[in-house]
């Protein structure tokens, strides 16, 4: 049986359920995912005097064919991408700046240090996101960058956070598209601290000051990431999740989401609801924590379709910005982000194929016995049927058969490097 006719009879077991399955596939053609650079090269970046990294922060594994220059990694994104149903983003960090061998300070970057890059994104038709990038630096090295007592050390990162924010406007001016431009800091002591406030409270100032640079949202959107615990930061984090959505919210900034941030027993999903009652949009970065922030491939596993169920159910495919941060050295790099993109659609499929309105009206009918029911019984519905035929149809490989490609360009570019 053909992928078509697969697709022609899965298609009668969801129908009669009321989803819509052509509508679907529409409407998910147009939901983007921000794709992460850093897979491709270990977060490793362009700059003319580069740093180990620090921050907390470890890629492990040394699998051959690591891109080393802006157009391999730029190449080994294009392939991936040839593997991905859909039109997509990429995110970059400040690090990716090309500056042609001249060592630039990272307050002083500009726009023209990413002109091939938004170049290339207008040629493939992407978007671009962005973050400033406050680790793997002489003045990071002791774990502080905004919430240092240093004034200098501070403002320092305060100008290197501005500059992003206006590169990433040139971004938005660009391609026509909004670019999301993250902070996240490593900030945080290994020991109990004997004053949490402080640190906060310069904290607090900071993002204030780089904030108060005004820039058209039309072109670029805030967004803050909190985190739990890190390696060197492991008592104390100045920029909990309770800070920065205390921040967001008064700020009128989004608050971004870490799937790895957060202690082993919460979950990303169960928060994406409460938020989005007090905020029109929220952002994402999805990771998978293997027993902490590991930052492993994302796989189609519970908490990944919970979260695609959350973001359909509620309304949210417009409200949340879906973004991917990850990065595996330990197998081929372009076949890791076509797996963690490639599931990520395929939980935002399955959450659109579900009865969603029907199993919301058994829930306020207290109907319990049938919802449970009906939730068990489409976890074996004809999914995969779907999703071949989307990828067909997207002009991407169906199935497994997308590896072949990874392997034939892993022989003929990856090795030879």
């Amino acid at each position: 049986m053909s992928i078509k006719d697969r697709y022609e009879t899965a298609k009668q077991d969801y129908e009669k359920w009321g989803v819509n399955v052509d509508e679907v596939l529409e409407q998910l053609k147009n939901v983007p995912i921000s794709i992460h650079c850093w897979q491709g090269d270990d977060i490793g970046g362009f700059e003319a005097d580069q740093q180990e990294l620090s921050g907390g922060i470890d890629v492990t594994g040394d699998y051959p064919g690591k891109a080393t220059t802006p157009e391999q990694l730029r190449g080994d994104l294009e392939k991936a991408l040839s593997l991905i149903p859909g039109k997509h983003r990429v995110n970059l960090h400040a690090i990716y700046g090309e500056t042609e061998g001249e060592a630039v300070e990272r307050d002083q970057l500009e726009p023209k240090h990413f002109e091939n890059w938004v170049n290339w994104a207008k040629e493939n038709g992407l978007g671009l996101d962005f973050n400033p990038t406050l680790f793997s630096h002489p003045k990071a090295a002791d774990g502080l960058t905004l919430a240092h007592p240093d004034k200098d050390i501070r403002d320092y990162w305060i100008r290197h956070c501005i500059a992003s924010r206006k590169i990433a406007e040139y971004f938005g001016k660009e391609l026509g598209t909004s670019a999301l431009t993250n902070i996240w800091i490593p900030d945080g002591y290994k020991d109990i601290p004997s004053d949490r406030l402080t640190p906060r409270q310069r904290l607090k100032e900071s993002l204030d000051e780089i904030f108060a640079v005004e820039i058209d949202e039309k072109y670029n959107v805030d967004a803050v990431e909190s985190k739990l615990f890190g390696i060197g930061s492991e008592a104390y984090v100045v920029g909990s999740h309770e800070f920065y959505l205390g921040y967001a919210l008064k700020n009128d900034k989004l608050c971004l989401l870490d799937t790895g941030h957060y202690h082993p027993t919460e979950v990303v999903s169960n928060k994406i609801s409460a938020m989005l009652l007090y905020s029109d949009q929220l952002a994402l970065h999805v990771s998978r924590p293997v027993r902490w922030d590991s930052d492993h491939v994302v796989i189609f596993d519970d908490e990944l379709k919970e979260i695609g169920l959350e973001i359909v159910r509620n309304g949210a495919l417009d409200k949340v910005r879906i973004g991917l941060d990850f990065f595996d050295a330990s197998i081929n790099r372009v076949a890791a982000w076509t797996i963690g993109t490639r599931n990520m659609i395929k939980a935002l499929l399955y959450a659109m194929l579900q009865p969603n309105e029907h199993l919301k009206q058994l829930q306020e009918e207290g109907n319990f016995t049938d919802r449970l029911a009906l939730m068990e019984e489409f976890k074996t519905y004809p999914f995969g049927a779907i999703w071949d035929y989307y990828c067909e149809k997207m002009g991407v490989p169906a199935k497994e058969t997308w590896l072949e490609e990874i392997k034939q360009y892993e022989k003929d570019v990856l090795l030879k490097r």
